[in-house]
């Protein structure tokens, strides 16, 4: 990347670029810092202070014994291009309170989050947040006197100086609706999981031998994108819920109704953008089993789990689910990384890419939409079968 042609490619940085990683986020944002102090140090644009072993800034976020807290800036960051990452679901960060040790809830996070950007406004050229876990997202809209946490924290967020919101495979796209005059982008990493899961298994890529599955109306978009790509069938289940009780914040589901051709014989790949408790995707794969399918495949963008590990187990024992690939965009625990039917979808590569071109005011069209990537990719692996 020295030659004639990189230098026409990249624009000079919109300003000094400085990383600041919230606790809970700091493995992701260590290996996003190597890739970019690896690419920059091969980059031949002569910019003070381009070229740095690390563009990480220091953050201290002390708690008084009540469990108040302040956010401190701990290097210079005037004029720099500011990105600050977060992990709301890291619940493996504690703090001290009244001499009780408590996990930090999404909340605590955010409350962090906000605490960073005070303490950097008006000195920061610009400030981006990238948050993996869109804080709220699933309180998107309003179904009954209810609030619209979602929406209410974009616009807080934006109120206080941030240009650009980068999240990943939002819940729903529309709660950008909230914030329509400032930057808002949701990623989705289906050029990653395909990657992955071509390196990971061995299949036959053709509508005979695979198919797509939706667990619910809500995600038939993701998995329309991800059909496509594949070039394979696609079918859907809906869940039918009780709305006259709400257990766990949300109505029970009764039942999974499928829609779509026979999966007979298929490897099948169930995509969603989160794994919570497990549920309603355990219920999917048992459903399609007694379909008679063949294996079951899941890929999350986020994997929760938030009743443990015992119940997928479970599932992996009684072979309703062969494989399951989520990225490690928010945190992983040890009992989650130990399974032999995980893989871990790596995301640092692209978030350090992502953040190059937007340093450098370059488009990121491509990294949005990496269509020709993905057919590329099946089509190599369709030409090495």
């Amino acid at each position: 990347m020295t030659d004639e042609k990189t230098k026409e490619r990249w624009n000079l940085p919109l300003g000094p670029l400085a990383l600041i990683a919230l606790p809970g986020c700091e493995g992701l944002v260590n290996s996003v810092d190597s890739y970019l102090a690896s690419w920059r140090r091969n980059r031949p644009l002569e910019v003070s202070g381009y070229q740095k072993d690390s563009y990480l800034v220091g953050v201290s976020l002390p708690r008084f014994g009540s469990g108040e807290a302040k956010g401190m800036i701990q290097e210079p960051i005037r004029g720099d291009d500011l990105y600050i990452v977060v992990d709301v679901c890291n619940y493996n960060v504690e703090y001290s309170m009244y001499g009780e040790t408590n996990p930090m809830s999404p909340d605590e996070h955010f409350q962090n989050l906000k605490r960073v950007i005070a303490a950097a406004a008006g000195k920061a050229k610009r400030i981006n947040v990238i948050m993996p876990f869109l804080y709220e997202s699933r309180q998107h809209r309003r179904a009954a006197r209810e609030s619209l946490d979602c929406a209410m924290a974009l616009q807080e967020l934006t109120s206080m100086g941030v240009t650009n919101i980068i999240t990943f495979d939002a819940h729903d796209p529309r709660v950008q609706n909230a914030i329509p005059m400032n930057g808002f982008e949701t990623i989705m990493p289906t050029y990653q999981m395909v990657k992955q899961m071509l390196k990971t298994e061995e299949m036959i890529i053709d509508s005979d031998h695979m198919m797509v599955i939706s667990p619910d109306e809500g995600a038939v978009g993701r998995a329309i994108y991800f059909s496509n790509m594949m070039g394979l069938d696609m079918g859907m289940f809906y869940k039918r819920r009780d709305y006259t009780r709400i257990v766990n914040g949300k109505n029970p589901i009764v039942a999974h109704e499928f829609l779509g051709s026979s999966v007979e014989g298929k490897d099948v790949i169930i995509v969603d953008d989160m794994i919570a408790s497990g549920e309603s995707v355990i219920d999917v794969a048992r459903q399609i089993k007694e379909r008679r399918a063949g294996r079951v495949f899941v890929c999350a963008t986020f994997g929760l789990f938030t009743n443990g590990m015992a119940k997928f187990d479970q599932a992996r024992e009684a072979r309703l689910i062969d494989r399951i690939y989520t990225t490690n965009l928010i945190y992983q625990s040890p009992e989650l990384l130990s399974r032999d039917y995980y893989t871990s979808v790596d995301m640092s590569e692209y978030l350090a890419t992502l953040i190059d071109n937007l340093n450098h005011d370059t488009g990121i069209e491509s990294l949005l939409s990496p269509t020709f990537k993905i057919q590329k990719r099946v089509m190599e692996f369709k030409g090495n079968q």
